[in-house]
């Protein structure tokens, strides 16, 4: 009667006090709510909305279903990211080890792709042997010897965020505030951090394509840190277009390899050096970014910070040999150029379609259980705003067979739009959000 009585309540527009969130998820998880009140309650919280204190609530009761990582007694800051998704996203890749290599303990815990947005532990898959399916006990083990450890949400931490995540997707529920908010920062706050610096994304390729909603979903997390004394500040940045060249498991694993090695593309670097050296002023380790930037770049061209992915890969089992030679990693069978069909600017490269490319092509996923190609995917190497001649390569489709090659081509045909003219793209990395306010402090690239 408890999931009937609280669903007829928020269908109502009613409130759900603290006490009946931990019942209603303790329940859930016991298995003594069948899945279809959860979802008709998912529904009635998605239209109805959740208040702050809800919201407060239902974090509290996701991160307390579970344990937490203790890092007590590790003096460095502990300082993790988060991404909202998009495409192209290889930003944890690089920022991870590098946040590492000047002094942060990064204790990540990332997701795996789902519908158009790719997922960092899809990328890490495509490093053999490499395995993130660690215990609490070992991820602290591997914090206290290299400072950085790239897991998966075990059942360990907030195991009703699995079960929530997962219905969500399957009854359209994934694009509420105050569920994305709860689901993110239970698991953040059981990592046992000082600090979070978060990247959400706004344009048409992600989960949130306005700025509102993004400035909101910023504060709905900054206010959920600052309740468990971990502060959080938010960079908003672009989805309008994929991040960096490269898209799919394998080929961005290489560009984050390359990134670390001083060759990645310059709007991938540009958001990874500014989350960083939020993470490092958030710890206390650069007084503004200017002096965060140097040292990250030091750490970069020093080889410093490819040398941590490479401790980072040994140590969770994978060959470290993949850093100095990606090709080690899993390869496409066919390739082929995409060229333009005419001249004149590229207007767009649509984040969503390109995406769905790589599901055609088998590298991403429309259920939990799908299994990927790690090989496939695309280089997209035209940027909205350039000039291209007829018959000029924009782009490469890396498939399995001539059929990948011909569902890869026609996914860039829909993603890639030439015309006459085109609207300047987003700013890169637009605003800047902390407890105190919001601010306009980048120009973007």
């Amino acid at each position: 009667m408890l999931a009937i009585r609280l669903i007829e309540r928020k269908r109502d527009g009613g409130r759900i006090e603290p006490g009946e969130w931990r019942a209603l998820l303790g329940a859930y998880v016991a298995g003594h709510v069948p899945e279809y009140q959860m979802a008709a309650f998912l529904m009635a919280a998605y239209l109805r909305g959740l208040d702050r204190d809800e919201t407060a609530a239902l974090t509290e009761s996701m991160l307390r279903s579970g344990a937490s990582l203790d890092l007590h007694g590790i003096s460095a800051p502990r300082i993790d990211k988060h991404s909202t998704g998009g495409v192209g996203d290889k930003v944890s890749l690089v920022l991870a080890p590098l946040a590492a290599a000047v002094g942060i303990v990064v204790p990540m815990v990332s997701g795996r792709g789902l519908g158009h947005t790719g997922g960092t532990l899809d990328k890490l898959d495509a490093i053999p042997g490499f395995r993130s399916d660690l215990t609490l006990a070992q991820a602290r083990a591997q914090l206290e010897r290299i400072g950085c450890v790239l897991l998966g949400q075990s059942g360990e931490i907030a195991p009703v965020d699995r079960k929530l995540y997962a219905l969500r997707d399957a009854t359209a529920t994934v694009e509420s505030i105050p569920l994305i908010a709860a689901s993110i920062m239970s698991k953040k706050l059981a990592e046992g951090l000082t600090g979070l610096v978060l990247d959400v994304k706004r344009g048409s390729g992600s989960f949130l394509q306005t700025l509102e909603r993004g400035i909101e979903l910023s504060q709905t997390m900054i206010a959920l840190g600052a309740a468990h004394q971990c502060p959080v500040v938010a960079l908003v940045t672009a989805m309008d277009r994929p991040l960096g060249r490269a898209c799919g498991n394998a080929l961005e694993t290489e560009e984050a390899i390359h990134a670390l090695r001083g060759e990645g593309p310059p709007d991938l670097m540009e958001v990874t050096y500014a989350l960083a050296a939020e993470m490092m002023m958030l710890g206390a380790l650069a007084p503004d970014r200017a002096s965060a930037r140097e040292r990250l770049a030091g750490a970069i061209a020093s080889g410093a910070a490819a040398e941590k992915f490479k401790e980072i890969i040994e140590a969770q089992g994978g060959n470290p040999a993949v850093v100095d030679d990606p090709a080690l990693m899993p390869q496409a069978e066919a390739i082929e150029l995409c060229r333009a069909s005419r001249r004149g600017f590229v207007a767009q490269i649509e984040p969503r379609a390109v995406g769905r490319g790589i599901i055609a092509l088998g590298g991403g996923r429309t259920t939990m259980e799908d299994t990927l190609d790690p090989g496939v995917g695309f280089v997209i190497t035209a940027k909205p705003g350039d000039w291209v001649e007829a018959g000029e390569a924009i782009a490469s489709v890396f498939a399995r067979d001539e059929a990948g090659l011909r569902a890869g081509a026609a996914a860039l045909r829909e993603a890639i739009r030439i015309g006459d003219e085109a609207e300047p793209p987003l700013p890169l990395i637009s605003h800047r959000v902390t407890q105190h306010g919001v601010a306009e402090v980048y120009d973007g690239v």
